[in-house]
């Protein structure tokens, strides 16, 4: 019974980290740009919240609309990569490559 007791205060403890840790993820912030750094987004670390866009205004073609859009797009999904490797990085630490899945942190 002593076993039992003592894996349940492990995984209540890594509980814990792991939660204090993805707080630690939202207050961070990480960046993706396109364009030769025309346009960069901000996500948090988590990358659960978009915080900003910053466009060059040289970027900025009323003819071109279209290639503006996927610029932005694309710096905002390389920010949401940097977010879901900055949290694999973090939490990979954490659980020591125990291999669990992603929704489960």
């Amino acid at each position: 019974m002593s076993n039992m007791n003592q894996m349940m205060k492990q995984a209540q403890a890594l509980q814990r980290k792991l939660a204090k840790a993805q707080e630690e993820l939202a207050e961070q912030e990480v960046t993706g740009s396109a364009g030769g750094g025309m346009i960069r987004a901000v996500v948090n670390g988590s990358g659960t919240e978009l915080q900003s866009v910053a466009i060059n205004p040289e970027v900025v073609d009323p003819q071109d609309v279209d290639m503006l859009q996927d610029m932005v797009v694309a710096a905002v999904n390389e920010a949401l990569r940097a977010a879901k490797e900055l949290e694999s990085q973090t939490m990979g630490g954490l659980t020591g490559g125990m291999g669990l899945p992603p929704g489960l942190l």
